[in-house]
C-alpha cells in the first residue's frame, strides 16, 4: 500500500515517530506537507482537517491516509501500521504491549515539549522563560528517571528478547526508544550525561537501530529533517541544569 503521512515539513515532532517506522520498513510513502506539485504540501494537508463534515477529520497532524482510511494521533497510526509493516508482534497481548508502551512515550513527550511551553503553545518560548526553567528543573530531576527507568525495566524485563523491547525482533517501539534517546541528547545534553549510565540497555537499543540499513539510509538523507528549535525537542542551555 502507498501510504500518505500529514505532519508539519519543517520539524521532526510526533510525526517523525510515524516517519522512522515507514523508513525502517521500506514503506512507499509520501510526507505529503513536504512535497510539491497537485494535491500536495500545506494546502492539502490543512484542507483536510478544515473539512468540518469530515467524520474521521484528525485534531491535529500526524495523520496517515491508508486507502479509505484516515488515521490520527501517533500511538494509533503506529497501532494500525505495526503488524503491517512487520513491526509490531503478531499476538493480540504484544501488540496491546506494544500499544501500550507507545502511549507511555506520547505522554512523555508531552512533558518534553512543556519544558519550553509550560503556559501556553501560543506565547513564544521568551514570554514564558521563568516558568519554563521551573518546570525543566523538576523534569531533569524527576521525570527523566522516572521515564527512562520505566523503559529500561521494561527492556531488561524482556527474557525473550536480545536487546529488544518487545519479543525476538525488532518493533516500532524500539524505533520510538531511538528517537527519545536522540532527542533527548539534544535537548538535554548534559542531563543525559548523568543518566545514561542508568539505562545502558537503552542506549545500546539506540546505537542498534541507528545501525539498521534502512534506519542508517535515511538518517543519512535529507528526509531526515535535523533537531531544531522549533519542534518539540529543543536545546535550551538554561533548562538543561
Amino acid at each position: 500500500m502507498r501510504y500518505e503521512l500529514f505532519y508539519w515539513p519543517s520539524i521532526q515532532g510526533r510525526g517523525e515517530f510515524v516517519r522512522l517506522a515507514l523508513e525502517e520498513a521500506g514503506a512507499e510513502y509520501v510526507d505529503v506537507a513536504r512535497a510539491s506539485g497537485r494535491g500536495k504540501g500545506m494546502p492539502a494537508m490543512t484542507q483536510i482537517m478544515e473539512q468540518q463534515k469530515l467524520q474521521t477529520r484528525p485534531f491535529a497532524p500526524p495523520f496517515l491516509r491508508a486507502g479509505k482510511l484516515l488515521i490520527g494521533q501517533t500511538a494509533n497510526i503506529l497501532h494500525y501500521l505495526g503488524p503491517r509493516l512487520g513491526l509490531a508482534p503478531k499476538s493480540d497481548a504484544g501488540q496491546l504491549w506494544a500499544h501500550q508502551l507507545q502511549l507511555t512515550v506520547t505522554d512523555f513527550v508531552v512533558e518534553v515539549h512543556d519544558t519550553h511551553h509550560p503556559i501556553a503553545g501560543s506565547l513564544y518560548y521568551e514570554d514564558q522563560k521563568s516558568e519554563a526553567r521551573r518546570r525543566s528543573k523538576h523534569f531533569v530531576a524527576e521525570r527523566v528517571p522516572k521515564y527512562l527507568d520505566y523503559f529500561e525495566g521494561a527492556l531488561q524485563a524482556n527474557s525473550k528478547g536480545k536487546g529488544y523491547m518487545i519479543g525476538r525482533s525488532s518493533t516500532y517501539v524500539d524505533l520510538s526508544m531511538f528517537q527519545l534517546v536522540a532527542g533527548l541528547r539534544y535537548a538535554f545534553p548534559a542531563t543525559m550525561k548523568r543518566r545514561e549510565p542508568f539505562v545502558p540497555g537503552l542506549v545500546a537499543l539506540h546505537e542498534r537501530v541507528a545501525r539498521r540499513p534502512n534506519v542508517a539510509a535515511y538518517l543519512a538523507s535529507p528526509r531526515r529533517i535535523a533537531f531544531n528549535q522549533h519542534g518539540i525537542f529543543r536545546h535550551y542551555p538554561e533548562l538543561d541544569a
